[in-house]
């Protein structure tokens, strides 16, 4: 280091230089980049920058230049690169083709600070992204459930960043299962169902994006196990090789095992081997490798297995050859010959080469012996043994010789000869006899002493000459007719009887007897014929009985056809016995085969057959035992118990499944078990006689499921359910008993005591359960043993009144522990029980839908588990909190829980709980609240009216009231209107409301139009239905005279009544002229309707005059609910549409004379036949005067229709404009009441000619009359503004003020405002003195609605307010109080009186009538 200033400052190094003494040394300069540029990718035409910045402390800052590829870059007059204030460089554009790459390369940094020196950046890597390519794209694949998978898609590698995958057109979420290699490559690992979709992926944000091909993962489902190539069974020979194949399919891979009879098959290499994984190879087949081989596939969901049968064939080979033999005539003789094979040998006999056929002197016994009987010289010659199989054949010979009788035999017995050949060999045959004197002559007297089917008695006499003593006899006997003689000896010397055996039945035989002596045979006896007795043949027994399970429940059995029986065999009959409940039963059979089915599995049964013909059952066969193959177990095992070992271990027992069930050798038992509600399992198997496992390594704390299924050489039984035990958080101790437990309370009741404890203390000891003891006196008379969780008990079926012992110890697997005692008396049986039931606990309340809530709760009084199992049930009950709603609803269940429907949507719902046992009953549980979901509105809105605004004929108010059935908060409403009523909805116009509003204007419609108008609500469940239609139609011309030119727009006032207390009397002259006018209206209404010309859709005739006093005493001072019929008809009338609107008219009113004027300037023209209907229907007159104090103390927002009237009739209805959210006003001035009234005209009044056809609306019963109109008489200033306030003739059309001192509810002071009450219209006659002004284009509707269906297809409803039906005789009450409002001329306009006297003199006649019901309603109370 050198100390000169103008050296440039070293960077690296922190501590100061060393300089020689005497010099100045030059401070360290810091200088470092802050940061440098890094290798960046850019896209072609998109900006690029290259960071850099530099931190220096001198005086003057660092230049930052930058070199490229080595060069300094010269950027001054470079408009599209260029250095930041930062010292970056910024490419306001990349440019990059083919042969023109004027920004890619390397990039380097330097700054540099003046007379200091410069430093050098970090080089970077500029490159531009080329058009992206897919070296490998998706492919479709197949996935298991929990494999991976690999989905390709090999971009260049510098847009490895800018590549992304999408699953079903979706943005891929990654994450630890879903992870993007970098080459761009999906791994899908641990796959689960929700994986299977379209892949694809895509590379963006490179100038150019590019997709690749969408790719389809499915999701492969665990594969059952199943073979695709089974054993079949085989027969081979000895010494031979065989091949048992077996191939298993299925997820998860199966291990295959094989199984030789019942013991698990070894391999033996060079002998025994498993082939690809499953096939068997046996090599020098030995007879002890025939047997059944099993083929055995398992995974840790299923197994399977399948049989096959090896049969080993053996040759041929001769235990016992075939012996020669000596022997004289008659002698019966056999030839052994004994032989083994597999399968077992047939044996055949030849003489001389020639066959022998069997036949009464020729047979085989035992098998494969030959027996010759009655010898003749003929028999002479050589006799083979043919044996064979399928393995081979062998031969054996030996030699008859036949020696005559005075040839001795050989001295030692030949074995071969039979019993009664060798016993009584011939006198002298120990050599050649010698004629040493003289023998017997001939016995006699030979007779047959007995005869019967199958044998003959033969007695004799000694001979003449015996010629010596004990002389023996020989009987020598044939079948008549053949020359074949046997012979027969007696038993002992002097004997002179003997029995010939085994005779054939109905056959001739001839007999002759010889005696020997000492000297050798004697003369025979004459031939002696005897016939057999013929006998009743039954069939013999059926040959070759054979029986073999096919099935485990299916035995084939067939034989062969019986060798004696006299007659055709009829029907066989089978005969089998269950030889485990020993039973046996029958089944006729017609051929010599038959398939038993049905039987039971693994199970031995014995098997004969008789034969029956004509003459009956013949001999039965001897029984045939076969034992049913078996089959996996049909039922679990039993009684599965889980113990819990330990933290991590569980101990499980069980009882093998029911013997009838097992179906075979129980060769092991399959444990699954799993962790939680987890799909995965885990398997154990154990041996056929082991009943338990322990299962070790499981995670503490953690519940498991464990289910068993038994298994036999044919496969896996059903399991038992899942079981569930939890281990244990850590590892408790079992070397010792546990202690006591901690309490023991006991509640005595009549017949039972209930008993509950806390566990022992000390928690660091296996519990495992507690056993109750008890009894009276002593507790040892009974115990039982609960789990080790519960801690209560009922004992029942108790003695009442006694006293009972009980003790509690808890136990584990060394033992139980020290007891704890306690006792109790049982409450004696007279005494009731006092005791009320707790009521249900934890009441919730889960909303469902908007019309559906599911209470829940629990209840103490039951076991831990909650089990119902006596007779208790649960009352729920249920209420709005509705104040004015207070009706409760009850429902009554046997579960702990309760789903209440038909709920209110939007409404908030209280619900409790009941429990009722018996007779006891416990008190309501605490409250549980839900509000009940929002729905659509369900109603349309109400009381829709369309008026002119006023001065501007070409704009029209819409108001109407909220639907009352809202289901939610109104967010707003859409208004339709067209000029065609029958147009599609879509093709109507759409005026959209937001918020609660109730009013809204429309614009520049046409003049002398008729449009209709619907309305429909919106809530934030979406919209309601649509209201009927309304038409309205707008003046012909513009014409400031609105009310000569529009009758529609006349404003239409109410008469209202004082809220407060009884009404005070009224001037009567007021009273006179009120009435007066109503029915001069009538008259006027009546005489006019002569000339009406009106066009009804239904028969016009059938419309009468409505009365006036209809359904009068069924008024309601009250607001109401509903409307009284679904289908009201409408007229327009500019009427206020909520109690807000109504504003109490000025009190200085009532002195006005020209009102006063107006309200006796009613004309009519009412008939006699009128007036006389109005005086015949004054019946009843109920006392009507009730406080309005009863009212409900808030208005109901709602509102009802009413009927207009037609301009035939027209009738006054008190009351009958009464709408609910117009029938409350309020005083706002001072407070002395003054009466006055407004007179409502008719607006069709004065029409003679009309030409507007009227609809009406079709109705399922007449409605009552009511009244309204379209037009009003009084002055403009009392007319309640449809936009909600009341104005003058100077009101703004443009921006109707609304009345802000009156509160849309009733407020928190009841008596702020005055009391509600109800408002209605007396009609009148319109202010104009032309009578015969008529207004075509204002539609009118008929007062009654006609009965029967519509004969329109589309029922236009005109607009109206007030209430339906509900009316009662007309009551005078008092006007409210109206605020001082400022007079206007038009208040003050006078009104012409066109009155006849003589046409009021004409009614006075019917006045003294009238003024009595005036009187009645004025004194009610």
């Amino acid at each position: 280091m050198v100390c000169n200033t103008s050296q440039q400052a070293k960077i690296s190094s922190p501590s100061p230089p060393v300089c020689p003494l005497g010099s100045a040394a030059q401070p360290f300069i810091p200088f470092w980049f802050t940061v440098e540029p890094q290798d960046t990718l850019a896209i072609r035409g998109n900006a690029a920058v290259l960071n850099c910045s530099a931190h220096s402390d001198a005086a003057t800052p660092a230049r930052i230049e930058w070199k490229k590829d080595g060069t300094f870059m010269s950027l001054v007059s470079d408009e599209r690169r260029h250095i930041l204030p930062d010292g970056s460089l910024f490419f306001t554009h990349v440019v990059h083709s083919k042969h023109n790459k004027p920004d890619e390369g390397t990039y380097q940094c330097v700054a540099t600070i003046d007379n200091l020196g410069s430093i050098s950046s970090r080089t970077a890597r500029l490159s531009v992204a080329g058009m992206p390519r897919f070296a490998s794209q998706p492919a479709p694949a197949t996935v298991r459930l929990g494999d991976s998978q690999v989905m390709a898609c090999e971009v260049n590698s510098d847009l490895v960043p800018f590549t992304r995958w999408e699953k079903d057109r979706q943005p891929l979420e990654l994450s630890t299962r879903l992870v993007q290699l970098p080459s761009g490559a999906l791994v899908i690992s641990n796959a689960t169902e929700s994986d299977a979709g379209l892949y694809r992926c895509l590379v963006e944000n490179v100038g150019s994006s590019k997709s690749s091909d969408e790719a389809q993962l499915q999701i492969l489902p665990e594969r059952k196990l199943e073979f695709l190539l089974q054993p079949v069974s085989v027969t081979k020979v000895v010494g031979a090789s065989v091949l048992l194949p077996c191939v298993v399919t299925g997820y998860p891979a199966p291990h295959v095992r094989w199984m030789f009879g019942d013991k698990l098959l070894q391999e033996s290499e060079g002998r025994v081997e498993v082939l690809g994984g499953g096939s068997l190879q046996i090599f020098n087949l030995t007879e002890e490798d025939a047997g059944v081989y099993t083929c055995m596939a398992d995974n840790s969901n299923a197994t399977i297995e399948a049989q096959a049968q090896l049969t080993v064939q053996v040759y041929p080979q001769f235990v016992k050859r075939p012996a020669n033999i000596y022997a004289h005539e008659s002698m019966d003789i056999v030839f052994e010959c004994e032989v083994s094979g597999s399968p077992a040998p047939t044996v055949k006999w030849v003489k001389n080469g020639d066959a022998v056929i069997p036949s009464d002197y020729f047979k085989i016994i035992k098998e494969h012996n030959l027996q010759v009987l009655g010898l003749v010289k003929s028999d002479e010659g050589f006799y083979q043994c043919l044996a064979e199989n399928d393995a081979g054949n062998i031969q054996s010979s030996a030699q008859l010789i036949i020696l005559d009788h005075d040839v001795a035999l050989p001295s030692f017995p030949p074995p071969s000869l039979t019993p009664n050949t060798t016993d009584h060999v011939t006198p002298g045959s120990g050599g050649v006899a010698s004629p040493a004197g003289p023998t017997p002559s001939a016995p006699r007297d030979v007779v047959a002493s007995l005869v019967s089917t199958r044998f003959i008695k033969l007695t004799w006499r000694p001979p003449a000459e015996p010629h010596g003593d004990e002389l023996t006899y020989s009987v020598f006997y044939s079948q008549d007719g053949t020359s074949r003689e046997r012979v027969v000896n007696t038993s002992r010397p002097g004997e002179m009887q003997v029995t010939i055996q085994n005779l054939m039945p109905d056959t001739k035989y001839r007999f002759r007897v010889v005696a020997h002596n000492s000297n050798g045979q004697g003369e025979s006896s004459a031939a002696l014929k005897v016939a057999t007795q013929a006998e009743v043949q039954v069939p013999g027994p059926a040959p070759n009985l054979q029986a073999v399970s096919n099935t485990p429940t299916s035995v084939s059995l067939s034989w062969d056809k019986p060798l004696t029986g006299n007659g055709e065999i009829v029907t066989y009959k089978l005969y089998y016995t269950d030889k485990s409940v020993g039973n046996e039963q029958d089944v006729d059979i017609d051929g010599q085969s038959y398939t038993m089915t049905g039987l039971k599995k693994n199970t031995e049964y014995s098997f004969r057959v008789v034969a029956n013909n004509k003459h009956g059952p013949g001999v039965s066969t001897e029984d045939v035992v076969v034992r049913t193959l078996s089959d996996v177990p049909s039922a679990p095992p039993q009684n599965l118990t889980l113990e819990v070992q330990n933290s991590k271990s569980i101990m499980l027992r069980w009882q093998p499944p029911p013997l009838n069930a097992q179906n075979g050798e129980i060769t092991g038992y399959k444990i699954r078990y799993r962790k939680g509600s987890r799909r995965s399992e885990a398997a154990e198997t154990t041996g056929g006689t082991q009943l338990n496992k322990l299962i070790d390594g499981l995670e503490r704390g953690t519940e498991y499921s464990f289910r068993v299924s038994a298994m036999t050489v044919n496969g896996t039984g059903p399991a038992t359910e899942w079981t569930t035990a939890e281990t244990f958080e850590s590892d408790l101790d079992e070397s010792r008993v546990p202690d006591q437990p901690s309490s023991l309370h006991v509640r005595p009741l009549i017949n039972s005591i209930v008993v509950s404890w806390t566990p022992p203390e000390n928690q660091d000891i296996v519990v495992r359960g507690y056993t109750i003891g008890y009894g009276i006196g002593s507790p040892h008379a009974q115990t039982i043993k609960v789990d080790y969780k519960q801690r209560y008990y009922t004992i029942e079926s108790l003695d009442p009144s006694s006293h009972y012992v009980i003790t509690l110890k808890a136990f584990n697997n060394v033992g139980e522990g020290i007891p704890v005692y306690e006792s109790a008396i049982t409450r004696p049986q007279s005494v009731p029980d006092p005791t009320p039931m707790m009521p249900p606990v934890g009441v919730q309340a889960s909303v469902l839908s908007h019309d559906t809530i599911k209470v829940t709760w629990a209840d103490n009084s039951l076991p831990k588990n909650q089990k119902i199992t006596d007779n208790r049930y649960y009352t729920v009950r249920w209420k709005t909190n509705i104040p004015a709603n207070t009706k409760v609803k009850m429902a009554n269940t046997t579960s702990l829980n309760h789903m209440v429907t038909g709920l209110k949507p939007n409404t908030l719902y209280e619900f409790s709980v009941m429990v009722t046992k018996g007779r006891r009953t416990s008190t309501w549980s605490m409250t549980a609240q839900g509000t009940t979901f929002e729905t659509i509105p369900s109603s349309s809105p109400k009381d829709v009216t369309v008026v002119s605004k006023e001065n501007k004929p070409r704009t029209i108010i819409v108001n109407w009231q909220p639907p009352s059935e809202a289901n939610g908060k109104i967010t707003g409403y859409i208004i339709y209107y067209s000029t065609d009523v029958n147009a599609e909805v879509h093709d109507w116009v759409i005026e959209p409301v937001v918020g609660n509003r109730l009013t809204h204007q429309i614009q520049e419609l046409t003049l002398d139009t008729t449009y209709y108008f619907k309305i429909q609500a919106r809530n934030s469940k979406g919209m309601g239905p649509m209201s009927e239609a309304v038409n309205f139609r707008t003046p012909k011309t513009e014409s400031s005279d609105k009310m000569a030119n529009d009758q529609g727009k006349r404003p239409l006032h109410t008469l209202s009544f004082n809220a407060g207390s009884a009404p005070p009397q009224l001037p009567p002259m007021l009273v006179c002229h009120l009435y007066i006018s109503v029915l001069l209206c009538r008259k006027r209404a009546a005489s006019k309707s002569s000339n009406g010309s009106h066009k009804y859709k239904g028969n016009s005739k059938d419309l009468k005059p409505p009365d006036l006093w209809i359904h009068h005493e069924r008024l309601e001072l009250k607001p109401m609910d509903k409307s009284p019929e679904p289908n009201p008809v409408m007229t327009e009338t500019p009427i206020p549409r909520t109690s807000q609107d109504i504003t109490p008219a000025d009190s200085g009113l009532e002195s006005n004379p020209h009102l006063q004027q107006r309200r006796n300037s009613y004309r009519g023209h009412e008939s006699e036949d009128s007036m006389s209907t109005l005086a015949g229907r004054r019946g009843m007159r109920p006392k009507m005067m009730m406080p309005f104090d009863a009212q409900p103390p808030q208005p109901v927002i709602s509102a009802h229709p009413i009927h207009s009237l037609d301009n035939h009739h027209h009738h006054y209805h008190m009351g009958s404009l009464a709408s609910p959210t117009r029938s409350y006003l309020y005083h706002q001035g001072s407070g002395h009441s003054r009466p006055h009234a407004c007179t409502t005209p008719i607006s069709h009044l004065d029409r003679v000619d009309s030409t507007e056809s009227v609809r009406n609306t079709p109705s399922s019963e007449p409605l009552p009359p009511a009244t309204a109109s379209s037009q009003a008489s009084c002055p403009s200033e009392i007319l309640a503004d449809p936009e909600g306030s009341y104005h003058g003739s100077t009101t703004t059309e443009e921006e109707p003020s609304y009345s802000s001192n009156l509160p849309p509810h009733r407020s928190a002071h009841p008596h702020a405002h005055a009391h509600p009450l109800k408002s209605f219209a007396v009609p009148a006659i319109p202010a104009t003195s032309h009578p015969s002004y008529e207004s075509p284009a204002l539609p009118s509707t008929p007062l009654l609605a006609q009965t029967g269906p519509p004969t329109h297809p589309h029922v236009v409803k005109t607009a109206s307010i007030g209430t339906l039906g509900r009316t009662r005789t007309p009551m005078i009450v008092n006007v409210p109080n109206a605020p001082d409002v400022p007079e206007t001329s038009k208040m003050l306009e006078d009104v012409d009186s066109s009155y006849e006297p003589d046409e009021l003199t004409e009614e006075m006649a019917h006045l003294e009538g009238l003024m009595k019901d005036l009187n009645a309603i004025t004194t009610a109370p």
